[in-house]
């Protein structure tokens, strides 16, 4: 028993180390506003079911401290990289958020975003939390676990994955947050630009006019109105790019 009990332990702290480091990041379940003893209750139990699975994937124990350090190190960069990139996705709304903000005139309009854990656009702190309740409610979560389980296979323990194709799948992964972003706002975008362009036209033609004071009652109302017909689609856009990603890592 005594002698198993090292190789126990070395197990035990190699899969917490990627599996930990990934649901400290991930959407839904590294939340900011979730307690950490919560969180780090679920991460081990999380490992506890996982470990038995992943173990003989796992390589044997080195029996020198520096190897050691360095394959621990090495699955929780691995970690770290997977749960960044989805919680990059996450990052849609606080950005769509803020130019629907901007085009309705709510940018001014702030409010504490749990998901960011500091001050947000009241439109950016709604969509977060909409995003965080349909990510549960659709079991994509699920998705989420599996392919956190799978990160075994596409990332082998012990193998540092190339620095240059994590490059490049980051930066895909920053690009698409910025046009899935455009595209969540892209309702709004279209109705500032006709609507700042109309009051353009109305304040030229009727200088005397406190525009001001009309445009920015309708401009809300009018900014509400559409956010409202779009919320739907909008979260259909993020819920299928969000499976996209969990689909890669399966």
């Amino acid at each position: 028993m005594t002698a198993v009990l090292p190789e126990l332990v070395f197990a035990a702290g190699l899969v917490f180390a990627r599996l930990g480091a990934i649901l400290m990041l991930m959407p839904g379940f590294g939340e900011p506003s979730i307690p950490v003893p919560i969180r780090l209750a679920f991460a081990l139990l999380v490992c506890l079911v996982m470990g038995p699975i992943v173990a003989p994937m796992l390589p044997a124990m080195p029996t020198q401290p520096l190897p050691l350090a360095g394959l621990v190190m090495t699955e929780v960069l691995i970690g770290l990289m997977i749960g960044a990139m989805a919680r990059i996705f996450m990052a849609t709304a606080a950005i769509a958020g803020q130019i629907i903000g901007m085009q309705s005139g709510l940018a001014m309009a702030q409010s504490f975003d749990p998901s960011q854990g500091t001050q947000g656009a009241i439109m950016a702190t709604f969509l977060n939390l909409v995003f965080i309740a349909l990510l549960f409610t659709t079991g994509l979560h699920h998705l989420l676990l599996m392919a956190a389980h799978n990160s075994y296979e596409l990332f082998p323990p012990g193998d540092m994955p190339s620095m240059t194709d994590a490059g490049q799948w980051a930066l895909g992964a920053f690009v698409d947050t910025f046009r899935i972003a455009v595209q969540l706002a892209a309702p709004l975008i279209v109705y500032g630009l006709i609507f700042y362009l109309a009051l353009g036209v109305l304040s030229r033609l009727m200088p005397q006019l406190q525009i001001f004071f009309i445009a920015m009652p309708a401009n809300i109302m009018v900014g509400l109105f559409i956010f409202t017909i779009a919320l739907g689609a909008m979260s259909a856009v993020w819920l299928e790019r969000m499976q996209r990603f969990a689909i890669e890592l399966n």
